[in-house]
């Protein structure tokens, strides 16, 4: 697949990325309401419902490759499901209009709405699943290996990073299931840093300095592994992943899907096969990468966002905006 962006495709991104910016942030503004009043489902559905409007407004051919669920699951942003005027470039949508659904349903910090696009066929098609993740700043592109440990992997990191072991920071979340990694983590004498969900933004968390987050690594879901991917194809980051089927059903539709080996490693670039990338966050509460949606006396809304642009740009970028 031809991967260079000329000066037209690299402004089509652009345009077409404060677009989508315009999608997440009436998504966030649609969930804000139902921040800590206990029902993620009508949060998620009031953030489906508004990014779904917006894009049938935007000037592409887009196509979801992940989304809500399948076409008889979901009523809204279904895999498959095509969107946008029909006019303008040809583009894979990876969405979650509200990632923390429980997060939000609690009042709970790092609820953001997040969509990841790319050129038609070039983003992962895969069901909504367990993925094991692994992801690292740019300065360690090339280091991570999700086969071996993850002692070797913070060794390998921490001399990229030119640190010592104990002076890494891993993130991981909080659960039963990650026990053997923290452990290796304490073992090493390095810092866990723990979340209890959204791993989205742990992974961007890698790339940008200020976050002093240097290894994200963990099983978490699917579409989610693959909007971080791209985050991090923008960011000059680094992801491998690996799908984990919990039963036969899980294997067969990941077969149907196309994926004839289901257990196999994807690479960063396997993942997302096209430079000619962006990825769009909004914050819906206030995070570690976002500050949440503000209303103010006047009716106003403050939204927070982050924009990262791949290809020969490779730059990103927060907005703060009044709605």
């Amino acid at each position: 697949m031809n991967t260079k962006m000329n000066v037209s495709s690299i402004e089509q991104a652009q345009t077409l990325a404060m677009d989508f910016l315009t999608v997440a942030q009436l998504a966030a503004i649609a969930s804000h309401q139902w921040i800590g009043k206990g029902n993620k489902n009508a949060a998620d559905d009031a953030g489906t419902e508004a990014m779904r409007n917006q894009m049938k407004l935007t000037n592409m051919s887009g196509r979801i490759v992940i989304g809500e669920g399948e076409m008889d699951e979901a009523p809204m942003l279904y895999i498959g499901e095509e969107l946008g005027t029909g006019t303008g470039p040809e583009v894979d949508i990876a969405v979650d209009p509200v990632e923390g659904t429980s997060l939000m349903a609690k009042g709970q910090d790092n609820s953001i709405t997040v969509i990841a696009v790319s050129t038609r066929g070039s983003l992962l098609h895969a069901p909504d699943m367990y993925m094991k993740k692994i992801a690292v700043g740019p300065k360690a592109k090339g280091c991570i290996n999700i086969e071996a440990s993850l002692t070797e992997n913070m060794k390998a990191v921490a001399k990229a990073l030119g640190k010592d072991v104990a002076d890494l920071t891993v993130m991981i979340q909080d659960r039963p299931r990650h026990e053997d990694l923290i452990q290796q983590v304490f073992a090493a004498g390095a810092r866990v840093k723990l979340f209890s969900d959204g791993d989205v933004t742990g992974a961007i968390a890698t790339s940008i300095d200020e976050m002093d987050v240097d290894i994200l690594v963990g099983t978490g879901g699917a579409p989610e592994g693959v909007i971080a991917a791209t985050a991090l194809k923008c960011l000059g980051g680094d992801f491998q992943a690996q799908l984990v089927p919990q039963n036969q059903e899980e294997f067969d539709r990941c077969i149907q899907m196309g994926l004839s080996n289901p257990e196999k490693v994807f690479t960063i670039d396997e993942l997302v096969k096209s430079d000619d990338c962006f990825f769009v966050a909004t914050g819906i509460t206030d995070g570690t990468l976002l500050k949440g949606v503000q209303k103010k006396e006047d009716g106003v809304m403050l939204t927070h966002s982050f924009v990262a642009i791949g290809g020969s740009v490779k730059n990103f970028q927060f907005i703060e905006a009044r709605h």
